[in-house]
């Protein structure tokens, strides 16, 4: 029979339910923002903001689902929808016959570009007001690691998949 396992303690289980009601809170401003100004869901935010911070605009589905922690199917679905409104196209890979790339168009840039300025407003004053510049570098510092740690075991969805050689 395994070892009982200890309870959280008061400052554990505070910081957890912090972090998910912070969580929460944040994530459901930002995707009304994000609807109002771009018509995006918050998926659909993160797909195109990684298509933008990849250096040629451009990924294999396989890294992008592993990037954002969604599964494969749920991805080719958004990329289905924001490829119907034109924000991406879908190509053959050039490095991998088996697999596809998605790349951002012009107009996912110009979505981008317009939910970005009021994604930051709601950053800044909904997340980032209440703390110093060394309260950031902390946080940053302390969600990294446990960033970090998590990535060690991802979930299945985000689990890379074994390169092949």
């Amino acid at each position: 029979m395994p070892a009982p396992v200890p309870p959280l303690d008061p400052a554990e289980l505070g910081a957890y339910f912090s972090l998910i009601e912070v969580s929460s809170l944040l994530r459901h401003t930002v995707e009304q923002q994000l609807k109002d100004a771009g018509g995006l869901s918050y998926v659909q935010f993160q797909l195109l903001a990684t298509l933008g911070d990849a250096p040629d605009g451009s990924l294999r589905m396989t890294d992008l689902a592993d990037g954002v922690v969604y599964s494969r199917s749920g991805l080719t679905y958004q990329v289905g929808l924001l490829e119907r409104d034109g924000l991406v196209v879908r190509a053959p890979s050039t490095e991998d016959e088996r697999s596809t790339t998605v790349a951002l168009t012009d107009a996912g840039r110009d979505v981008l570009g317009r939910v970005f300025p009021g994604h930051v407003e709601v950053l800044r004053q909904l997340f980032l007001e209440p703390l110093s510049a060394d309260d950031v570098h902390a946080l940053a510092d302390v969600l990294g690691r446990v960033r970090d740690h998590m990535r060690t075991v991802p979930p299945r969805s985000a689990r890379p998949r074994p390169k092949r050689g």
